[in-house]
């Protein structure tokens, strides 16, 4: 915390907190970033800079500190939601929506396989590109990845949010996208916010189910992957669906 300096002797008063605006150049986290580069910053700084200013008498980096301890660090801060982050302390709806964009914008970019037909060669591939997109859900998530006679991306879609079972895989809507985009196959991928990456027996179930529809349409599912956190389930891998 940064005060100015005690007042004269025998007069009384609280300490009063710097604002940013009046730290040296160099410790402020928009001049440290554009001087050193983002990764110098710490992540209490890096949310300040999203916060935009201090509430209450407490700095931007202040606040960003305590949303970092309170929240249990930004992974955790990651998937929390807009009316979660709203409530915290000094954070409006304003500084909610820019720190759930730079989170999103940070997924995006670390799966990388929007705007390009890119070649899935293993079920890491797919944990790659996609995992930074599942991994922070809270829900589970059910996309299915559209592939061509290469096996590269044609488009992928959610095809529902909550425990998967029968009713919200639906061959219908697993394999309608699938003919609107004349896929050659399909790829089934989910996430398990538990962490436990190993299928449950309804994932065994929805997985047999949708890859003896994939045979009778002739669009093959090649493969079934879970992303749990950093670990990851490729039936393919498995052994456990064939085309």
């Amino acid at each position: 915390m940064k005060v100015l300096a005690e007042p004269a002797a025998g007069v009384k008063t609280a300490p009063r907190r710097l604002s940013i605006r009046d730290w040296p150049e160099g410790e402020r986290p928009r001049e440290k970033l554009l001087q050193s580069g983002p990764q110098a910053l710490s992540d209490a700084e890096l949310l300040a800079l999203l916060i935009g200013s201090g509430c209450g008498g407490a700095s931007a980096v202040d606040m960003g500190r305590e949303m970092v301890g309170a929240g249990g660090g930004l992974a955790a801060l990651a998937s929390r939601n807009a009316r979660e982050l709203s409530r915290m302390k000094g954070i409006g709806d304003a500084a909610a929506a820019r720190i759930l964009a730079a989170f999103e914008i940070g997924r995006r970019t670390a799966g990388g396989c929007r705007g390009g037909r890119r070649k899935v060669r293993s079920p890491e591939d797919v944990v790659r590109w996609y995992g930074p997109l599942l991994r922070d859900l809270r829900r589970e998530a059910f996309r299915v990845l559209l592939l061509d006679a290469a096996n590269r991306i044609l488009a992928d879609r959610t095809v529902s949010e909550g425990t998967l079972n029968a009713s919200l895989a639906h061959p219908r809507e697993v394999f309608k996208p699938a003919v609107d985009h004349t896929a050659a196959a399909v790829i089934l991928l989910h996430n398990h916010p538990s962490g436990e990456a190993d299928p449950s027996a309804e994932d065994r179930a929805v997985t047999a189910q949708l890859a003896e529809a994939g045979r009778l349409m002739g669009i093959p599912v090649i493969d079934h992957v879970i992303v749990a956190g950093d670990r990851y389930f490729s039936f393919a891998k498995e052994g456990l669906i064939k085309p």
